[in-house]
């Protein structure tokens, strides 16, 4: 009785995990802190307390991260609060930047 072998081929692709990237507030002086605490809620998810750590970080640092996420998302949360501050008048100013490992 002969049996007949059969070999699989696997083809082994590594998976390269997604770039990331950063929504960046920047600081202006006519957006107002409260706004930027309720954006951070309604856009980026952030307890009251985080929201008001990072409003406080923009405001001294004049910057700072209010989320990492995949460009898509990225994006689309920009898009979001820069719709939610047009809408109230507030000329706030968002950026998206690759996270530089």
């Amino acid at each position: 009785m002969a049996f007949e072998v059969m070999h699989e081929v696997h083809n082994v692709h590594k998976l390269k995990r997604p770039s990331m990237f950063l929504v960046i507030l920047l600081n202006d002086d006519i957006t107002t802190q409260d706004f930027v605490v309720e954006l951070l809620k309604t856009v980026f998810g952030k307890s009251h307390e985080e929201a008001n750590i990072l409003m406080f970080e923009v405001h001294e640092k004049g910057s700072g991260i209010a989320g990492r996420f995949t460009y898509d998302i990225a994006t689309t949360k920009q898009a979001q609060a820069l719709m939610m501050a047009e809408k109230e008048g507030y000329p706030l100013r968002i950026t998206v930047e690759e996270e530089q490992i």
